[in-house]
């Protein structure tokens, strides 16, 4: 008997998994980065109007209002148009205390800055456009905007 035994040929060596963290933290990071996050998810159709003249406005200050029929999943909740605000429907009365949340959650430089955004649907009546309005008069939020979409240039 031999005291020292050969190796046998052919041995694969063990992977190394030294970097995998290095990979597994690379991954982490990209779709950290990569990934983007929704405000809200809409409940409502919402088929915008086109525009000619189009100006871009920074979201750090602006709240959304959404306006129109409810989705093919929402139906249980009627024809009729409906508001939504975040991600809930939400009354004509609802709409001032959810402004003026709004306001409590910004900065204290662009409290007085509020600019609430109307993405309204093109088949939308203009009566709940007109009561949205009067709401957001009577809670001092009176920077509004309409979005809509950019009209193509022919």
């Amino acid at each position: 008997m031999s005291k020292f035994k050969n190796k046998k040929k052919g041995d694969l060596p063990a992977i190394s998994t030294a970097s995998l963290p290095d990979i597994v933290f690379m991954l982490l990071f990209f779709f950290m980065v990569a990934t983007v996050m929704r405000d809200s998810s809409l409940m409502i159709e919402n088929k915008l109007p086109d525009a000619d003249q189009v100006e871009k406005l920074e979201k750090d200050r602006t709240t959304f209002i959404y306006a129109g029929k409810p989705s093919a999943q929402y139906k249980k909740f009627g024809t009729e148009a409906r508001i939504q605000i975040n991600d809930a429907f939400v009354a004509i009365d609802d709409i001032q205390p959810a402004i003026y949340q709004a306001i409590n959650e910004l900065r204290e430089e662009l409290k007085d800055k509020i600019v609430v955004g109307l993405k309204v649907d093109k088949e939308t009546n203009s009566g709940l456009v007109s009561d949205i309005k009067q709401e957001l008069r009577e809670a001092n939020a009176l920077k509004v905007m309409y979005v809509t979409n950019v009209k193509k240039q022919q």
